[in-house]
């Protein structure tokens, strides 16, 4: 069995866990490897922690739970952090991990789900979110579920390659094929 439910400081260490491994195996060849062999996850949860002290709007982070493996991952939203946005209106899909051996079981869908519900929820009638390029794999899920391009990109080399990414936009406005808050899908 699992569950989607709202992330704790108890969760600190599993989530610089799921945040490193799925890291480490998706951009692979992506990546420099010198740079994600040496993801920390003690590092790692100290940011964990930090953020989910702060955590002020009524987005958050929220983790999947599994029965029989704990915290297996996490989807962060927000309002939207873009200059180019109204972050009272539009809200934004910072991160969506899953560990790698739980892909293809629907649980990207699961989290992806109760994210967009949450900040659906908040009152965002639109929402962002980025992902590399190069990212084939989370490009195929996010257009699957309806997320389209909207033309911003942006390039950051502090990785020590310059990585491309785009952003993706859809809307939360009625219709947005989410379930209402309980419904299985």
């Amino acid at each position: 069995m699992v569950i989607v439910r709202p992330a704790t400081l108890a969760d600190s260490q599993a989530l610089a866990v799921v945040q490193t491994r799925t890291s480490q195996q998706v951009y692979r060849g992506v990546m420099p490897a010198a740079y994600l062999d040496r993801l920390d996850t003690s590092r790692r949860r100290q940011v964990w922690q930090q953020l989910l002290e702060s955590e002020r709007h009524p987005a958050g982070t929220l983790v999947l739970d599994d029965a029989a493996d704990g915290v297996v991952g996490f989807v962060n939203v927000a309002p939207s952090s873009d200059a180019d946005t109204d972050p009272g209106v539009v809200g934004e899909v910072r991160a969506v991990y899953v560990l790698p051996q739980h892909w293809g079981r629907g649980a990207g869908r699961l989290l992806m789900d109760a994210g967009l519900r949450r900040l659906a929820d908040a009152g965002y009638r639109q929402v962002i979110l980025w992902v590399l390029e190069a990212n084939h794999r989370a490009r195929r899920f996010y257009e699957a579920a309806g997320w389209r391009t909207d033309g911003a990109s942006k390039t950051d080399d502090a990785r020590g390659v310059p990585l491309t990414a785009i952003r993706y936009r859809r809307s939360l406005d009625g219709g947005s094929g989410l379930p209402a808050a309980g419904e299985a899908r």
